[in-house]
C-alpha cells in the first residue's frame, strides 16, 4: 500500500494544478504523476468539479 498525501485545492483548480500541489509536497516532479481511479487517466487541463472531485476522495497517483 503506498504513502497517502493531503492537499488542499479548489473545485475550479485543473488536475495540472493537483499534481503541481502533490509535486511540492512529495519532491517530485508534476510532469511524473500521474493521477487516475480506476482506469480512468485524469487529463491535466480539466478541472476537479468537471471530474467530480470532491474533499475527502481518495485518488490513484502513478509515478511515471
Amino acid at each position: 500500500m503506498g504513502k497517502k498525501v493531503r492537499v488542499k485545492c479548489n473545485e475550479d483548480d485543473t488536475i495540472g494544478d493537483l499534481k503541481k500541489l502533490v509535486a511540492a509536497q512529495t519532491g517530485s516532479r508534476a510532469d511524473k504523476i500521474r493521477i487516475q481511479k480506476w482506469y480512468t487517466i485524469y487529463k491535466d487541463h480539466i478541472t476537479l468539479k468537471d471530474y467530480e472531485i470532491h474533499d475527502g476522495m481518495g485518488l490513484e497517483l502513478y509515478y511515471n
